[in-house]
Formats: structure tokens, sequence, C-alpha cells
């Protein structure tokens, strides 16, 4: 299981990569940027992919759209200089609570 919160986490800064460069993509008409995207998101994917396996889809899928969420917003701050206001900061702050909620008191199982 260790193993696959490691998959997890590549998956999200994989993501993460890809979903930050899209803005200078400039709509995939600058090559780098472009495909920093695409592989971003073929990575990130691949390692989802593995994950599944081994962790339930919905607690999969909450930690890596949720982690994402919240470091894409925070690279954007830096990269962007997109500011958050306090609903922003709220909402960040009510992704991570989820997320700590459904991987302490879930007992959700499966596969």
């Amino acid at each position: 299981m260790p193993n696959a919160y490691i998959q997890l986490a590549i998956a999200i800064i994989a993501e993460v990569i890809g979903t930050s460069s899209l803005k200078a993509s400039d709509n995939f008409s600058n090559l780098i940027p472009t495909l920093l995207v695409i592989g971003g998101y073929g990575i990130s994917f691949y390692f989802l992919a593995n994950v599944v396996k081994e962790i339930p889809v919905g607690i999969t899928y909450a930690i890596w759209s949720g982690a994402g969420i919240v470091l894409v917003a925070l690279i954007s701050i830096v990269i962007y200089r997109q500011v958050p206001d306090f609903a922003a900061w709220l909402g960040m702050g009510l992704i991570i609570a989820g997320i700590v909620v459904m991987n302490v008191f879930s007992n959700m199982t499966g596969h």
C-alpha cells in the first residue's frame, strides 16, 4: 500500500505540472508548455491506473483532484500572480478538510 501512495504522489505532481502549463501553452501553440501538458496528464493517468488497483477509486480521486486543485491554486499565485481572496482560501481549506475526513473516517472499501 505505501507504494500506491508514492505512485499517487507522482500522479498528483504530474497532473499539477500539466494543469499549470495549460495557460502557458497558449491554446497549444507554444511547444514546450504543450508537451508539459500532454506529458503531465499522460504520466498522471498512467500512475492513477496503477493506484486504483490498491486504493479505492473514490479515495484515490478525492486525494488526486483535491490536492491538485489546491496545489495548482498555490502555483498560480507564484507563476501567474493570481491572488486568492478569502472565499478561495476558505474553499481550499474545505477541500483539504474533506480529503482528511475521507481518509481518516471513511471505511470505503473495495476495488
